[in-house]
C-alpha cells in the first residue's frame, strides 16, 4: 500500500459531479495530501476492472457515479471480492427518487443526454471571464454579473474562473498602488462589486513564493513588506470610498469557500433590495 493517500473517482460520464463532491468533503480535513485520481466515461466492466484492480493494490478508496445497473452492480461485486473501500454517489440516490416519483430511470450518462439551455450559459459564461481577466475588458464591467476587485495575488482570476463554471459572466480588475478604478467601474452597477482583501503576512508570502516560482530576487518590490502594506491600505481606502461592495477577506480560505461567501452575501444583497421594493409599493 503507498503511502500517499488515494480516491479514485470513477465515472461513466465527465466525473464532475463526483470530483466537486468529494473535493468539498475534503475541506473538512486541510492539509490531508489526498492525490484524486479521476477516471472518466467508464461504462463496461473491462474499463471499470483496472481502475479496481489498481486501488486494491495501493489501498485507494472508491468514489464512482454510474447509472448503469449491471455496471454499478458489477463495480459492487467486484470491490467486495479485491476488498476496495467503494463509495457509489448516485446509485441511492437514484433508487429514492425512482421509488418517491413513482418512475423508472432512464440509465443514460448525462454525457449522452442532449445538450441544455444551461450547459450553452455556461460556456458563454466561462468565455466572458476569460475576456475580462485582470481589467482586460473594462467595458464588459457593466454586462458582468460580479466584479471581483483586489491587489495582486488575492485570487481574482481562480474566483472568477470558478463562478464563472456556475454559469456567472464574472469580471476582474486588479487594483494598481496609486492608480484610480477606471470609470468604467464606477458606472457598472455597484451591486455587483465585490471587494477582495487578504493578510499582509499571507500575502508577502505568497508573493515570495510567485517571484520564486518565476526565477525571479524575492527581495523585488512585488514581494517587499513594505511596498505589500501600501497596496493593501490602498485597496483598504478604495473600499471605503465604496460602501455598497461587500469585502471578503480570503486569508486562509480556499476559493470553493469564498466563492460561496460571495454568493451568499450577494444572495442576501438581493433579497434586501427586493423587500425593500416591496416596502414601498
Amino acid at each position: 500500500m503507498s503511502d500517499i493517500r488515494t480516491i479514485d473517482v470513477l465515472s461513466d460520464s465527465t466525473g464532475e459531479t463526483a470530483e466537486k463532491v468529494v473535493r468539498a468533503a475534503l475541506l473538512q480535513f486541510p492539509h490531508s495530501g489526498v492525490q484524486i485520481r479521476l477516471h472518466t466515461r467508464v461504462r463496461t466492466r473491462e474499463s471499470a476492472r483496472p481502475v479496481l484492480e489498481r486501488a486494491a493494490q495501493e489501498g485507494a478508496l472508491v468514489v464512482f457515479t454510474v447509472v448503469s445497473p449491471e455496471l454499478r452492480e458489477y463495480i459492487h461485486a467486484s470491490s467486495y471480492e479485491l476488498r476496495v473501500e467503494a463509495l457509489d454517489l448516485i446509485g441511492s440516490l437514484i433508487g429514492k427518487l425512482g421509488t418517491y416519483l413513482d418512475r423508472q430511470p432512464i440509465n443514460t450518462p448525462s454525457a449522452m443526454l442532449p445538450l441544455s439551455d444551461e450547459y450553452f450559459r455556461r460556456i458563454e459564461a466561462v468565455e466572458f471571464t476569460v475576456k475580462s481577466d485582470d481589467g482586460k475588458e473594462p467595458r464588459n464591467f457593466k454586462k458582468a454579473d460580479i466584479v471581483l476587485v483586489g491587489v495582486s495575488r488575492t485570487s481574482k482570476t481562480p474566483l472568477s474562473t470558478l463562478l464563472a463554471q456556475r454559469g456567472l459572466r464574472v469580471a476582474n480588475l486588479p487594483i494598481v498602488l496609486n492608480f484610480e478604478v477606471p470609470p468604467e467601474l464606477e458606472e457598472a452597477p455597484q451591486d455587483r462589486v465585490v471587494g477582495l482583501t487578504i493578510g499582509l503576512d499571507q500575502l508577502v508570502e505568497i508573493r515570495k513564493a510567485r517571484l520564486k516560482q518565476l526565477g525571479m530576487p524575492v527581495d523585488a518590490s512585488y514581494g517587499l513588506r513594505e511596498q505589500v502594506k501600501e497596496e493593501l491600505e490602498y485597496a483598504a481606502k478604495i473600499f471605503r470610498a465604496h460602501p455598497q461592495w461587500p469585502v471578503i477577506d480570503v486569508t486562509g480560505r480556499a476559493i470553493e469557500e469564498t466563492a460561496v461567501i460571495i454568493l451568499e452575501s450577494l444572495k442576501e444583497r438581493d433579497e434586501q433590495t427586493k423587500n425593500a421594493r416591496a416596502a414601498i409599493v
